[in-house]
């Protein structure tokens, strides 16, 4: 979606798709938005309540039917498991996602990270689509004046020009860019604290296969987990930046993430994009 400045500004109904890097303040900035005017609609939420809330589950029962005690119990229907996942906590769906290595560190087998993946890469594309139907929900229901959509990190990695489609028809897509100061800082959060990634597949093999030569391995079973995580996250960080440039360009428009950092407010988080459309569309 294109637009003027003052376009957007008289925009009766606004409708933003924030998009970045995860740790670039997405969730931050759309909690500075009023809650009484504005829909938060959280693409990581939707994808472990909705399309990844069965495989999740399943995930714990099979974990759960190697405790002798918890096995009994529930093939006796004696207890049942549910699971929590909330806006703020998200941690089922990286549980699942899981990391690719050595069973005996945590780590996941080729065959069965690839199929985790494959199923979150479809769950994002589904959540993302569903983001038409939830702006009119949003008021039609609850009376929602404004409606945010935040974006999963991994969005840039679909490959699906038809999702794309889908969100700048019916939102104006905003991509927070990180600025060069504080790339690192990000890079090194993650390197600190390795969490469960999704990756194109084709990113993945290649990367696989130059860690698997750089550290002499003959297969992804004898990966440690966290240590791959930490040594592939600033190949992916450097991977997806033009993507998400390459969106910004054809369908939206950026804003430096360090900006949007400042904002106290509602005016200044609008005011923000709509110098960012002047500024990109001259």
């Amino acid at each position: 979606m294109k637009m003027s400045a003052q376009q957007f500004l008289d925009w009766e109904s606004k409708r933003i798709t924030l998009l970045a890097m995860s740790g670039a303040g997405k969730t931050t900035l759309a909690n500075k938005l009023p809650k009484e005017k504005w829909f938060h609609y959280s693409g990581d939420y939707r994808i472990g309540t909705k399309y990844l809330e069965e495989p999740i589950l399943d995930n714990i029962k099979r974990q759960a039917m190697d405790v002798p005690f918890l096995r009994e119990l529930l093939l006796s229907d004696s207890i049942y498991i549910c699971n929590n996942i909330t806006v703020d906590n998200l941690t089922p769906v990286s549980s699942f996602l899981g990391k690719i290595g050595s069973p005996e560190l945590g780590g996941l087998a080729l065959n069965e990270f690839k199929r985790r993946q494959h199923l979150h890469r479809h769950a994002e594309i589904m959540a993302m689509q569903d983001v038409p139907e939830f702006i009119h929900k949003a008021e039609d229901i609850y009376g929602y004046k404004h409606f945010i959509n935040d974006a999963g990190g991994s969005v840039c990695e679909l490959d699906d020009p038809e999702t794309l489609s889908v969100l700048a028809e019916h939102t104006l897509i905003v991509y927070l860019k990180i600025p060069e100061s504080l790339e690192q800082t990000i890079i090194d959060r993650a390197v600190t604290d390795p969490k469960p990634m999704y990756y194109r597949e084709a990113f993945l093999d290649e990367k696989l296969n130059d860690y698997l030569n750089l550290n002499k391995l003959s297969g992804t079973d004898e990966i440690d987990p966290d240590d791959f995580v930490r040594w592939v996250f600033p190949e992916l960080f450097k991977s997806r930046l033009p993507r998400y440039q390459a969106i910004a360009e054809q369908y939206g428009y950026t804003i430096d993430a360090g900006q949007a950092a400042t904002i106290q407010g509602e005016q200044d988080f609008l005011q923000l994009i709509a110098n960012a459309i002047d500024d990109q569309s001259k």
